[in-house]
C-alpha cells in the first residue's frame, strides 16, 4: 500500500537548472529561485567574511593589506551586490513572513513590488554612500 509522490519524470530530470529557467514563470516563482540563490550566496560569504577575519591573527600588516585590497572597485562592486543580496533576501523575507501570515495574501505581488522598489532605493543609497564616502 504505498503511494507515490505525483512528481512528474521531466522536472526531476532537470534538477537545479530548473531554478534558472524563469522565462513564462510567474513573480513568485522567480522570487522564491532568488531567495534560495541569494541565500546560498549569503552562507558563502558568511565563510568568506570568517576565512577573512582569520587574516587579524597574522597581525597588523596583513589587515592593513586586506584593508587597501577592500576599497578597490572590484571590492566595492563586490559590496554592491552583496548588498543587493542582503536587501533581497531580507525584504522577501518579510513578504514571505507577512503573506503567511495572511497579511497582503491576496496583494502579494503589489507587496513584492512595493518591496523591491524600497530594497532598490536602499541599494542606491548604499552604493553611493560606498563610492562616495
Amino acid at each position: 500500500m504505498s503511494q507515490q509522490m505525483s512528481v512528474s519524470r521531466p522536472f526531476l530530470r532537470r534538477g537545479w537548472r530548473a531554478w534558472f529557467q524563469v522565462r513564462g514563470r510567474h513573480v513568485g516563482y522567480i522570487a522564491f529561485a532568488l531567495n534560495r540563490l541569494t541565500g546560498l550566496g549569503l552562507v558563502l560569504y558568511l565563510i568568506l567574511h570568517l576565512m577573512v577575519l582569520s587574516l587579524l591573527t597574522r597581525g597588523p600588516n596583513a589587515w592593513d593589506a586586506f584593508v587597501r585590497l577592500a576599497k578597490s572597485p572590484l571590492f566595492l562592486l563586490l559590496d554592491g551586490i552583496l548588498l543587493f543580496g542582503i536587501l533581497f533576501h531580507g525584504l522577501n523575507g518579510v513578504r514571505v513572513v507577512l503573506v503567511s501570515m495572511g497579511i497582503g495574501v491576496r496583494r502579494h505581488k503589489e507587496l513584492f513590488w512595493a518591496l523591491m522598489g524600497l530594497a532598490a532605493l536602499l541599494l542606491l543609497g548604499g552604493v553611493w554612500g560606498m563610492w562616495h564616502v
